[in-house]
């Protein structure tokens, strides 16, 4: 497995890392518990050592299964996770409630997450949306401490602009910013975000990077989505846009067929060759699914395969927001 260092500093995952988010929250599952953990028991096997989870999935059932499939590989393996949603009473965090980074609250959070995960230390601990309530001075102080108490090893931030990063990273480094970014989502590159994280030598970690499966191919404008599935009520996710961005699916299809390789490779191959501190965790819950991705690795785009995408991403204007408009109103767009 191709390993990468998150940034500057000494945090060193495999290149390719894997989103567990699906596994227990979002839309219906594939599997039993115990099939996700053996899934993630072969992860580790394929080479991945980067997880990513978030109290707020489940909410906590993630970080659960998260924490019980990974304890035998401790030491082994990097397991990111999040605070900043609101707790409702009796119901723990919740996108719907609204966003809580006070410092106490990341504390509480912190010590829940570490029992849940079953670590002595959280490896990366993000901010998971800004909270326009609470400075980032302060969110990066209450992780500073909990770096210095050992409960956390490194710092992240998740969708956070270029002024808060270089805010936060003031007063604590920041080791990686997650954020949504792949082909069909290219604001980190035009926001400043990238550009800091390079000037600042922090990894970034994109999210999303198949676009929500639409750059796999397999999600075309007669597929229909499961009521919880965050698709189903996703603007760019209606047929309109599926047929006006299928575009996008047919560059990467053609690329593909050239270089023997299926559209998601392409796709994450790309974001490989944008920078080599740019760590995509895709998400999934099939084995195809993961040797798929695990298999962009071994797709190398040339310059040329580079210049060519980039021609065509720049005749190519993308229909439809990326998120319901309550959830957009968290990231900024």
């Amino acid at each position: 497995m191709q390993k990468r260092n998150l940034g500057n500093s000494d945090l060193e995952v495999s290149a390719i890392g894997l989103g567990c988010m699906r596994m227990t929250y979002g839309d219906r599952p594939v599997g039993t518990r115990q099939e996700m953990i053996a899934f993630l028991h072969t992860a580790v096997e394929r080479g991945i050592t980067f997880f990513d989870t978030a109290e707020v999935y489940g909410p906590f059932t993630n970080e659960d299964l998260v924490g019980e499939a990974l304890e035998p590989f401790r030491g082994q393996v990097v397991i990111a996770t999040k605070f900043g949603f609101k707790h409702a009473p009796g119901q723990g965090p919740s996108p719907s409630v609204g966003l809580d980074s006070r410092p106490e609250q990341i504390k509480r959070v912190a010590e829940e997450s570490l029992k849940r995960l079953r670590v002595e230390a959280i490896d990366l601990f993000y901010q998971h949306r800004v909270d326009p309530d609470v400075p980032i001075e302060d969110v990066a102080g209450a992780v500073k401490e909990l770096i210095q108490e050992g409960k956390v090893k490194y710092f992240g931030l998740s969708e956070a602009n270029a002024e808060t990063l270089r805010r936060a990273h003031a007063v604590q480094p920041v080791t990686a910013v997650q954020s949504e970014y792949s082909l069909w989502w290219r604001l980190p590159e035009e926001n400043g975000v990238l550009a800091t994280c390079e000037a600042l030598g922090i990894g970034f970690v994109p999210y999303s990077p198949l676009g929500k499966g639409f750059l796999t191919g397999k999600v075309d404008e007669t597929t229909t989505f499961a009521d919880n599935d965050i698709r189903a009520r996703t603007p760019r996710f209606t047929s309109e846009a599926i047929k006006a961005n299928w575009s996008l699916v047919d560059l990467v299809t053609e690329i593909g067929e050239r270089k023997g390789a299926t559209p998601a490779q392409v796709a994450l191959a790309w974001l490989l060759a944008q920078k080599p501190w740019i760590v995509p965790i895709p998400g999934s819950r099939r084995l195809k699914h993961l040797e798929d991705n695990l298999g962009a690795l071994d797709v190398e785009l040339t310059p040329g395969d580079l210049q060519e995408i980039a021609d065509a991403l720049s005749q190519i204007t993308i229909q439809g927001d990326r998120y319901p408009q309550s959830m957009a109103k968290m990231t900024g767009r």
